[in-house]
């Protein structure tokens, strides 16, 4: 009796709610816990009748997760890094007025755990950071250039829903600086990361390997999660059947794996190096080989120059060892027979000869069009004003001067131009930690090939891909957090040395 008691002690004292259930407002669990019973019991029985057994089956396993995160805010994290990692386009598969997707529903959980004790007077602390009030500015200036554009465009439910997604990830910068104080915690997140985006890849590697028609019945299997189906979910080079196949796993788009495989590549090279690393050493090299080959099945160009930069950047500053292996694997990248297709796609890209390089060429064109017509604040987020442009273009950078005019994109640099500034300026300090140091690297080295990728790539700031814009604000605040934890270290080690 006295185990099981200590046994319930302790998950009460590590509960994330644990301000609530030792406050004067524990009574509200119990309300919490009489409504769940009753909304289980009278919706899972009208859910059995309207969508059938097996999706109530799911929707009880979805809420048994989200009573563990209750537990443990790290599970939280968990689920929407596997979201976002293993199934980011996946929704409800009934509609509640829309289709909720699933990184909505593991965000706003991660978010009311976060949140509530917060709003019962449990919690005080909260590190805004320097970073913070620039995430502001360019949140209001998101809402401001969102409700301007509305002047020229409908307002839909679909519009709002994606907006307010979009919010919700920039707000996930400041959960991840007030929740992650550790290295710890950063360590596990940063390995969640690592082994999601390594899953992605391997499963991108057996569909483009399997049969054509075996991989589209997989594929097509997840229609019923909101995900295409039929022939069209295999993906070809300028979609030509004729052309080389394009990797995709569960991405839907072979660039959008791609910038999931670049930052996740980037922040585990480090590790390689790393004293005790996140991952047995054994392991971390086969996700780097894994990843490595699924990022070159996507073809994704863009992403694969940003991780290789990436890369070749954090060799120079820290890890050195690296360059001589960088050189073996660029000479046999260019003389291997079996790559050599590869070598001539990206030199027609160099080229500008290819079609897909000629198509984003005249985007640009259209872009800076439309720049030059609304320079200052954009034309917001429903759509343009005009009909001989469009807001479409494969760049982060375009895409937020196109949505937020000039001075947005100004907030957006001066936010990376910080970020980056914070790093160097702490670097030295985080060197110090064994334990931190090939961390901050790799999470920086993440922020390094995202923000190269934005050169080619818009899926980091899109209203359509708000799984990609959750991971870029998510390590974002890992970043900002791994600063944090730096100086706090520092300043305790200095401190200790004062006293002795």
């Amino acid at each position: 009796m006295t185990n099981w008691r200590t046994t319930i002690q302790d998950l009460l004292e590590n509960s994330a709610l644990r301000p609530l259930i030792f406050s004067r407002h524990r009574w509200l669990l119990v309300i919490i816990a009489a409504l769940l019973a009753i909304g289980v019991s009278v919706g899972g029985g009208w859910l059995i009748v309207e969508v059938g057994v097996l999706p109530v089956i799911a929707l009880l396993g979805a809420l048994a997760a989200a009573l563990w995160m209750v537990y443990d805010i790290e599970v939280a994290y968990l689920g929407v890094i596997g979201v976002i990692t293993l199934l980011p386009f996946a929704s409800l598969p009934f509609s509640i007025g829309f289709k909720p997707t699933f990184l909505d529903l593991t965000l706003v959980g991660l978010f009311v755990v976060w949140l509530l004790p917060y709003l019962l007077g449990e919690e005080q602390r909260f590190e805004a950071t320097p970073l913070g009030a620039l995430v502001l500015v360019f949140a209001v200036m998101a809402v401001g250039t969102f409700v301007a554009g509305l002047g020229h465009a409908a307002l839909t439910v679909t519009l709002i829903r994606r907006f307010a997604e979009t919010l919700l990830s920039l707000a996930l910068f400041y959960l991840v600086v007030n929740t992650v104080r550790d290295v710890g915690r950063l360590g596990r997140l940063m390995r969640w990361l690592i082994l999601g985006a390594t899953g992605a890849a391997a499963l991108g590697i057996i569909l483009y390997f399997l049969p054509d028609l075996l991989t589209i019945r997989i594929l097509s299997a997840l229609g019923r999660l909101g995900y295409p189906t039929g022939t069209g979910v295999l993906r070809y080079i300028r979609d030509d059947p004729s052309l080389m196949q394009r990797a995709t796993s569960t991405s839907i788009d072979p660039n959008v794996l791609g910038s999931l495989l670049n930052v996740a590549i980037a922040m585990a090279v480090p590790q390689l190096f790393a004293k005790r690393p996140l991952l047995p050493r054994w392991m971390v090299v086969t996700c780097l080989g894994v990843m490595g080959i699924g990022l070159g099945l996507t073809i994704s160009r863009g992403t694969m120059v940003a991780a290789a930069l990436a890369i070749l950047i954090v060799s120079v500053l820290r890890y050195r060892k690296l360059l001589p292996w960088i050189a073996v694997a660029v000479i046999l990248v260019l003389v291997l027979p079996w790559t050599q297709a590869y070598i001539a796609h990206f030199v027609e890209g160099i080229q500008l000869q290819d079609l897909s390089m000629k198509m984003r060429l005249g985007e640009y064109k259209d872009a800076f069009i439309l720049i030059g017509r609304y320079p200052w604040l954009g034309v917001g987020f429903a759509g343009a004003p005009d009909i001989d442009i469009y807001t479409a273009v494969a760049s982060m950078y375009l895409t937020i001067a196109e949505r937020m005019g000039l001075i947005g994109l100004a907030v957006f640099l001066v936010i990376a131009a910080v970020l980056l500034a914070r790093f160097w300026r702490w670097r030295k300090a985080a060197e110090r930690f064994p334990d931190l140091e090939p961390l901050w690297y790799g999470i920086h080295a993440a922020i390094i090939g995202g923000l190269i990728a934005g050169l080619s790539d818009r899926y980091f700031f899109s209203l359509d891909f708000h799984h990609s814009v959750t991971l870029f604000w998510l390590i974002v605040g890992l970043a900002t957090a791994a600063v944090q934890i730096a100086i706090q270290q520092d300043q305790t080690t200095l401190n200790v040395q004062r006293d002795a």
